[in-house]
């Protein structure tokens, strides 16, 4: 029993050592709450305690020195602008400092209390990771952090804030810095020349900024680098020659840049290669000199938008890693090899606009291949016919397929039945070509179609009213995934240029431009009411518009000009809010435009070629009120007599109908009435007869008295 009490005794005084160890240093504590009344936080902090090695976002050492203040994503705000200069100054045992994704703003120079702060935190020889990514801070990045400061800091991130100007020397000092990054702000200049002598360095990042010059030879000083981000800059001359020398890198992103010349043949050492991006530069050569087989671990390769020229290299097709393979928009010809089914976690392939040849032979192997998620060949080969079928009895290939560009190919036949079984595909692409046939029915079974463009071809026939039934455009997929592709999609609407990861920057379309379809637009159009651009221009359609159109509540572009299309504009377009873009130019349509502020903001052009149509914007004025009154009024009154009762002419037979039956009728019914009626006609005929006799017989005497 003693000795129990006596082990209890032990671990309570061992438990309380243990808690004393790790109390929180008084003086740090005062600073830490000095700091707090500092902030506004979207989520108040839980710093109450006595202990604030116990507070949240705080790590202590074991003699209760405060070395980790971490509060990122806690809505963080200054309440003044600035932080106190003495907020921080006595945490000299810092290791690790992170206030990212917050709200901070204000400017970061040399005389501001924030920069005070960081400056007394180079009393803090500790100090190893430094984060304020992911705010609102302003001015140029405070380059005395490395002069100035611990020797061993490890992380620097300054990246998603407002930093400008040029990134001054004092990288460099840093002797153990890993890991530098100051993307995604508005930095000028030149690359520091001290940051090729940081040869612990690890990763440097600074894209989407602009950045100019060239990157230095010296660059081949960082033999630790693992990952070179400098895309979306300025940058100009070659790639450095010997940058093969890095052989620990992995990631290398260049694009976006202004680089010219060859690539250099060494980069094909650097075997531990896994994303390779140079697109969008100025590089030139023959790619097929290069032997790809020695990036083994290549997962991402990106050379589109340059210069290069050759064949399409077969070594590719032994990077087994590889998921995405990009060498658009340069001067390749060749043909694609069956040994491409080696890449089985293949699901970005884009090879556009270059002279590809064999399309009917590319898409039958592509087409037992599962892995594929994006195929562009945008103006890729040169002609030849879509495969109605691609050889396979059982078709299970393309099944993740989400988008299919082969447009602008020159690609004759019609269009192909084996995409009736891509039951994932969102984006078609079959422009600029010269398909024949009608649209095929099934394209409305396509479950997640959203884009679909058939323009500039050959195709005829109807519009099918199936077509109206895609589930994309009727109703709302709140359970479409966005999942991303391998590689960025780039758009631009007016000057923004978009860079992203899905899908979701095509909007819900069908373009059947300039084509040969007849018909009359369907009624059920006005069932795809999540529509937003709508382009039937240039075809043979008939018939008025249908009002059901005007259910397309998002519509944006609205083009139907030269068709045959007759009749009025409906009315009730002018409830399309969102119309961005309208013409229903060189048609058949006439009378007034109807008046809305949205028709009438666009410009005479979008309504000419319609000689009975009137109204603005069209110089062409609607007859004037007067004239249009007087002819109202003469109408109103052809109408009015067409339509108005003839109240006379039924007077004048209700009276003989009745005058008729009030005399005849008691004639017909009574006898003796009819008797009586007869006997007095007879009387009054007599009478009359011997009036008329003896009228004569006195104008004879007259005459014979006049004679004598």
């Amino acid at each position: 029993m003693a000795n129990g009490f006596l082990i209890l005794l032990l671990l309570f005084i061992f438990s309380t050592f243990v808690t004393n160890i790790h109390a929180c240093n008084q003086t740090e504590r005062s600073s830490l709450q000095s700091f707090a009344l500092t902030l506004s936080t979207s989520t108040p902090l839980n710093w109450t305690s006595g202990d604030c090695c116990r507070w949240e976002g705080i790590s202590c050492n074991r003699g209760g020195s405060v070395t980790h203040l971490s509060l990122p994503s806690k809505g963080l705000k200054l309440k003044g602008g600035d932080f106190p200069s003495s907020s921080l100054e006595n945490l000299t045992r810092l290791t690790h400092l992170n206030l990212s994704h917050n709200s901070l703003d204000g400017s970061i120079e040399p005389s501001s209390g924030f920069f005070l702060s960081l400056s007394h935190l180079e009393q803090a020889r500790n100090l190893t990771s430094f984060n304020v990514s992911n705010n609102t801070l302003l001015g140029s990045i405070p380059s005395s952090v490395c002069l100035n400061s611990s020797p061993f800091i490890r992380l620097l991130d300054f990246s998603f804030n407002n930093f400008n100007g040029s990134i001054s020397q004092g990288i460099g000092e840093c002797s153990q810095l890993k890991v530098f990054r100051a993307g995604n702000n508005n930095l000028s200049g030149l690359l520091p020349q001290d940051i090729y002598s940081a040869t612990t360095l690890e990763e440097v990042a600074i894209p989407f900024n602009s950045i100019y010059g060239v990157i230095s030879d010296r660059i081949v000083n960082l033999t630790n680098l693992a990952i070179l981000d400098l895309h979306f800059n300025q940058l100009s001359g070659m790639i450095p020659f010997h940058i093969g020398k890095l052989s620990k890198l992995k990631n290398l992103f260049l694009q976006f840049n202004n680089l010219e010349g060859s690539l250099p043949p060494s980069l094909m050492n650097c075997s531990d290669l896994r994303e390779l991006n140079l697109g969008i530069n100025r590089l030139e050569g023959n790619i097929s000199t290069f032997n790809f087989s020695r990036l083994s671990k290549l997962s991402i390769l990106d050379l589109g938008q340059n210069q290069l020229t050759g064949i399409l290299p077969s070594s590719l097709y032994s990077c087994k890693s590889l998921r995405a393979i990009r060498l658009s928009r340069n001067d390749l010809e060749g043909e694609i090899q069956p040994e491409i089914l080696s890449l089985s976690s293949l699901s970005f392939l884009s090879l556009g606009f270059n002279r590809l040849t064999n399309i009917s032979k590319a898409m039958r192997i592509l087409g037992r291949c599962k892995s594929l998620v994006f195929i562009s060949f945008a103006n890729g080969f040169q002609g030849g016919e879509l495969p109605g079928d691609l050889g396979v009895v059982n078709f299970d290939g393309l099944q993740n397929l989400r988008l299919l560009s082969l447009d602008d190919c020159g690609f004759t036949g019609q269009i192909p039945a084996w995409l009736s079984k891509l039951k994932k595909l969102e984006v078609l692409y079959m422009s600029y070509n010269s398909i024949t046939g009608s649209i095929p029915s099934w394209l409305g079974n396509l479950p997640r179609l959203k884009f679909l463009n058939l323009g500039a071809n050959l195709i005829s026939g109807d519009l099918p009213k199936e077509l109206c039934r895609l589930p994309m455009w009727m109703f709302e997929n709140t359970t479409a995934t966005q999942e991303d592709v391998e590689l960025p999609v780039y758009g631009s609407q007016g000057p923004t240029l978009f860079v992203q990861y899905t899908l979701s920057y095509f909007p819900f379309t069908m373009d059947l431009k300039s084509n040969n379809i007849s018909g009359s637009i369907p009624i059920e159009i006005g069932r795809v009411q999540l529509l937003r651009h709508l382009d039937l221009s240039n075809n043979s359609f008939t018939g008025n518009i249908p009002e059901q159109i005007s259910n397309l509540k998002n519509m944006e572009t609205l083009s139907l000009f030269k068709n045959h299309l007759s009749g009025k504009i409906p009315s009730s377009l002018t409830r399309l809010n969102f119309l961005k873009d309208f013409n229903v130019s060189y048609n058949n349509l006439e009378g007034e435009i109807p008046t809305s502020t949205q028709l009438q903001s666009f410009s005479a052009s979008a309504f000419e070629g319609n000689p009975k149509l009137c109204g603005a914007p069209l110089p062409t004025e609607c007859q004037q009120a007067k004239g249009n009154d007087s002819n109202n009024n003469e109408n109103s009154t052809e109408d009015e007599d067409e339509y108005q009762i003839p109240w006379l002419h039924v007077s004048v037979i209700l009276g003989f109908i009745l005058g008729f039956w009030g005399v005849c009728g008691p004639l017909v019914l009574k006898k003796k009435w009819r008797y009586a009626y007869f006997e007095a006609i007879d009387k009054a005929e007599n009478r009359i007869y011997v009036m008329v006799i003896r009228s004569f017989r006195c104008m004879a005497k007259m005459q014979r008295r006049l004679k004598s």
